[in-house]
């Protein structure tokens, strides 16, 4: 039975409430009624939380805590008690809730005994207390009891004790919403006509933020991988005339990526996500990235944060490590990875041509995205040297847990000592030896890194972690170099140690100075060594990231790596570069024997538009996860060569790093725009620095149009069945490729299209398209030369003749804008033969530049 007060508002009134960062909110006015039912469903004891009649919900959490708690199968009657429609998306759209007017009165008592509480839900009535103090609406008050009853699910064991959950849920969120209410009058509730109290208006936010565990999104991107996406969606344009090798290369590799916020992109969920972990090092040994880890699973991290320049650079400090943070903003990427072999592009749906498939999934996010909710005891002195204290960031709480944890380790002595990281190898898989037992044996990530000794080596009491350096670690008197290998186990602080950067290395339970100590590289007599002493790290030894000090700035910057652009290693002529660029495209390598190999090949390009091949064996080393379109890399150690034709590209070393700098938006990464290019200055061009350029001509002539029918297998041409008696292939292709001359009024320069970009470069619809495909069904292949005469067909052949007018026609010969690449294999001059009556003249003629079409601008 349901009933309402004609005297208060009846109708709901919205009105849009707009903030920074957030979504519209609608304010709603709830309605007085009376209800009578019975309990089916206790939701949470503490937090006041109940439903009725299978259906409706029920919060008691604005009236004092009743001695007797309700039950189900309780008969109750609810006097004065506000109704409200959809005030938070994880509860019951329709709820009840009781304020200090409203009566409730049981009217049947429950014959079953009380149940045991739930242990996802504390019984000790936290959140109705902190209710009443910070006076928060209903909707973030429903919204925090259902995430305390997640949380207490997926929590790691050990980080927070089972009573701080709700603590915990309230803390997020305040920090979702970072709006409240001024203090609550409990007499004006009683007392005043018209009635108010907080429960006259609510808030509607259906974009408001959805928990979920990271085992629970790991499934989710792991389900959606291959579900969610049809392989011709994974082809260019021109997938329906690959080849055999194209279609399965261009397979090898794919990308989806996904925000968190469903406004700034494609999403898994309708609502923004929300994701709790603790930040750590990774745990496989094939990783080189953090993980984020809660009570469910791991999973890897892509992170960037902050330098103190300002500029965004890899993850550096390891105070995060260990912290329990609040992500809300961050990239979830899944990388499909597919081993095939389909005949043509009619075989795509045939998945028996799939051999092995497989997906990688990670999150991308910077450290500033994050809200930090139990700071690690680095952190905390991290915050304190930044003056976070006073702004409440460290609460008393872990300030007393910090004391505690430096009070029991005060009787683990350790030594340490102060280092400046100088270059960092990349990891690479290596033999460990026959001397280790058990899974150390076999291959083994390893690196190593090079840095100076700042200092000598300190003995502690207890371990001093982050704590500002002491004088006695700041004599300078010599400048001493080590290489700390790092490799197995340790080799998990790979992303953490960047170059240019201090840190402290510590050595645990010992007093021996000397375990710090590297050992030299002993010689034949008379032979002077150039080698720096090399020191092992072992598995318990932990590095911690230290503010750089100001008296060593200069001493910093000088020893800071050259760091160049695209331009800059296009231009010089060293042969170990270390280059940031970004990423706009990337590919896969092939074999001799056309099958995917274990590499990838990277197009990085800079703000200029000038861009550079970067090629990557992964044969030997893991696998880098963020390399995709968007993302800023800074290559260490990389060897630029120069191809037989002149053309620059850089390649990986065993001495080279790749580093995420800086995430892009990889699920629209635009490169800059290429560059304009006069072709007269061009084709004079000797060096062959600039091979992607914009070019705006006129047609001059076409050259050459090849229309074709080929074999997907071995290429040859495909006449109702294959013509090579080798091949038994079925399947066929069709193939286009034209060659013009353009003009820009400063030279001239001869044009190759091929694949999807002939059909447009014609001006032909589709039907037409389609029609001239089915044309050459019967004789396989036309050739057209429109300034001389056909080599395959006679003069008077039809379709010859359309060819012919089609491009000589004022659709084709128009002013055009392209994105060229530019053949490197070209020679710079060539000897021409001249007859003029009885005599030759011998003469040296510069040949057009010869251009690849890669895309049709738009006028």
């Amino acid at each position: 039975m349901m009933s309402h007060n004609d005297d208060d508002h009846s109708e709901e009134e919205a009105e849009p409430e707009r903030e920074a960062g957030q979504s519209a909110v609608r304010m709603k006015k709830s309605r007085v009624i009376s209800y009578q039912g019975t309990v089916t469903e206790v939701v949470s004891e503490g937090a006041g939380l109940y439903v009725i009649d299978r259906k409706v919900g029920l919060c008691l959490a604005y009236q004092p805590t009743p001695r007797r708690k309700l039950r189900a199968g309780d008969s109750v009657e609810l006097h004065h008690v506000h109704f409200l429609y959809r005030p938070c998306p994880d509860f019951p759209p329709s709820m009840l809730c009781t304020c200090l007017r409203s009566s409730l009165r049981v009217s049947a008592f429950s014959r079953a005994a009380s149940d045991t509480p739930d242990v996802r839900c504390p019984d000790d009535g936290a959140l109705p207390r902190l209710l009443l103090e910070k006076n928060m609406g209903v909707s973030q008050y429903l919204w925090a009891c259902h995430l305390s009853s997640q949380l207490a699910r997926s929590l790691v064991p050990g980080v927070l004790k089972q009573q701080c959950v709700c603590v915990l849920s309230w803390k997020l969120m305040e920090c979702v919403w970072r709006r409240g209410r001024g203090r609550r009058d409990i007499y004006s509730e009683m007392l005043d006509e018209p009635h108010t109290c907080p429960l006259t208006q609510y808030s509607v936010d259906r974009a408001v933020h959805q928990y979920i565990s990271v085992s629970g999104l790991r499934e989710c991107l792991e389900t959606e991988c291959w579900s969610s996406v049809s392989l011709s969606s994974l082809l260019p344009p021109d997938g329906p005339g690959l080849s055999r090798s194209q279609i399965n290369t261009a397979l090898s590799w794919s990308c989806r990526t996904l925000t968190s916020d469903p406004q700034a992109g494609d999403s898994l969920r309708q609502r923004p996500l929300l994701l709790l972990g603790v930040l750590e090092l990774p745990s496989q040994k094939s990783e080189q990235s953090l993980q984020l880890r809660d009570g469910t699973g791991t999973l890897a991290c892509v992170v960037t944060e902050t330098s103190q320049d300002g500029g965004q650079r890899g993850v550096f400090n390891t105070a995060w490590i260990g912290c329990l943070v609040c992500v809300q903003k961050f990239t979830m990427v899944t990388e499909r990875f597919l081993q095939s072999d389909f005949p043509s592009y009619q075989h795509l749906d045939q998945d028996d041509f799939i051999t092995h498939k497989h997906c990688r999934v990670y999150l991308q996010f910077s450290l500033d995205d994050l809200h930090i909710l139990s700071p690690s005891v680095a952190m905390v002195t991290h915050l304190r040297q930044k003056g976070a204290e006073s702004r409440g960031e460290v609460t008393g709480r872990k300030r007393r847990r910090e004391e505690e944890e430096e009070a029991s380790s005060s009787s683990h002595p350790c030594v340490s000592m102060v280092i400046r990281v100088e270059q960092k190898e990349g990891v690479a898989w290596r033999n460990s030896g026959a001397g280790l037992k058990g899974e150390e044996a076999g291959l083994t990530p390893c690196f190593s890194v090079r840095a100076a000794v700042i200092g000598p080596v300190v003995s502690w009491g207890r371990d001093p972690k982050n704590e500002p350096m002491t004088e006695r670690e700041k004599e300078t008197e010599r400048e001493d170099k080590v290489v700390l290998l790092l490799s197995g186990v340790c080799a998990r602080w790979f992303p953490v140690l960047q170059p240019s950067l201090f840190y402290r290395l510590i050595a645990a339970n010992t007093q021996d100075p000397s375990v710090l100590i590297g050992c030299g590289v002993s010689g034949r007599r008379g032979v002077e060594l150039h080698t720096d002493s090399t020191l092992q790290v072992r598995s318990d030894w932990r590095f911690h990231t230290l503010t750089r000090p100001l008296s060593l700035l200069t001493y910093t910057q000088a020893l800071s790596p050259t760091v160049l652009s695209v331009s800059d290693v296009l231009d010089c002529s060293s042969e170990l570069v270390c280059l940031q660029a970004q990423v706009c495209e990337r590919g896969g390598l092939t074999n001799r024997t056309g099958g995917s190999a274990a590499g990838v090949r990277l197009t990085v390009c800079d703000q200029t538009g000038r861009s550079l091949q970067v090629y990557l064996d992964l044969s030997h080393t893991p696998y880098p996860p963020g390399l995709l379109p968007g993302n800023t890399l800074l290559l260490s150690g990389f060897q630029r060569r120069v191809s037989r034709s002149g053309g620059v590209y850089c390649s990986l070393l065993p001495v080279s790093c790749v580093t995420v700098v800086s995430l892009g938006d990889t699920s629209s990464a635009r490169p800059p725009p290429a560059p304009m290019m006069h072709l007269g200055v061009w084709a004079l061009s000797r060096e062959q620095r600039c091979i992607v350029g914009q070019v705006k001509g006129h047609v001059v002539c076409f050259l050459l149009l090849q229309l074709q029918w080929s074999c997907s297998l071995c290429g040859s041409v495909y006449i109702q069945s294959c013509s090579s008696p080798l091949c038994r292939s079925t399947s066929s292709v069709f193939q286009s490729k034209a060659k013009l001359v353009i003009d820009d009024g400063t030279g001239e320069a001869h044009v190759w299209f091929s694949g999807a970009l002939v059909r447009p470069l014609l001006g032909l619809a589709d039907s037409q398209w389609e029609g001239l495909q089915r044309a050459l069904r019967v004789r396989g292949h036309v050739r057209v030369f429109p300034r001389g005469r056909s080599m395959v067909c006679d003069s008077d052949d039809p379709l010859l003749h359309f060819l012919l007018c089609v491009c000589s026609s004022d659709v084709v010969c128009r002013q055009l804008s392209l994105t060229c690449r530019r053949l490197t294999n070209q020679r710079s001059e060539e000897m021409k033969r001249f007859s003029r009556g009885d005599r030759d003249f011998m003469t040296r003629v510069t040949p057009p530049v010869q251009l690849t079409c890669l895309q049709l601008n738009a006028d």
